[in-house]
């Protein structure tokens, strides 16, 4: 799978990326979190349905499902916050936009990034995620990590070309 096959174009995410975008400005990356952002939410609604069961048993009432009920809630409002977050890179400049009810746009001139960073924890070499770090030349920055980012290499390649304006030299 290529970079060109996780560039989101027309969908429903397109319209949270474009209300972003200054007139002049075009999307070159926008691209969904790697869906690992969801194993902690996953995995407490499994915990939940272990531990509800075990005190459904223990206790024979039924309202503790109730509390399971509560954690599914917990996934579902993940699945949505992750459904709308996107990482954004255009020819000006790099964002992360997140956030279900109040949103967040992060974002930082692509010409003060001076240095970019891929890296890969042994997790993110398996599910295949990594996180970028990005350095400038300002203060603190309001986007310095970016983590799960699917296709880690690909993109790293692509957003490193956009930022620095490397051309692909071969022949092909």
């Amino acid at each position: 799978m290529n970079v060109q096959d996780m560039v989101v174009f027309r969908d429903a995410g397109s319209r949270t990326v474009d209300r972003y975008l200054m007139s002049h400005e075009g999307r070159v990356i926008a691209v969904r979190r790697h869906p690992a952002v969801l194993l902690t939410p996953v995995a407490v609604v499994v915990v939940g349905l272990v531990a509800c069961a075990l005190l459904s048993a223990a206790v024979g009432t039924a309202w503790v499902w109730w509390l399971w009920v509560v954690t599914l809630g917990y996934l579902m409002w993940k699945v949505l916050a992750w459904s709308i977050e996107f990482f954004l890179v255009t020819e000006h400049r790099v964002m992360v936009i997140r956030g279900v009810l109040s949103r967040t746009v992060a974002m930082m001139p692509l010409a003060k990034v001076t240095d970019i960073k891929l890296e890969r924890s042994l997790t993110g070499r398996l599910l295949g995620y990594g996180e970028f770090v990005m350095e400038s030349a300002g203060q603190k920055q309001a986007l310095r990590n970016v983590k799960f980012m699917p296709y880690p290499e690909q993109l790293y390649l692509e957003v490193s070309s956009v930022i620095f304006g490397a051309e692909d030299a071969s022949p092909d």
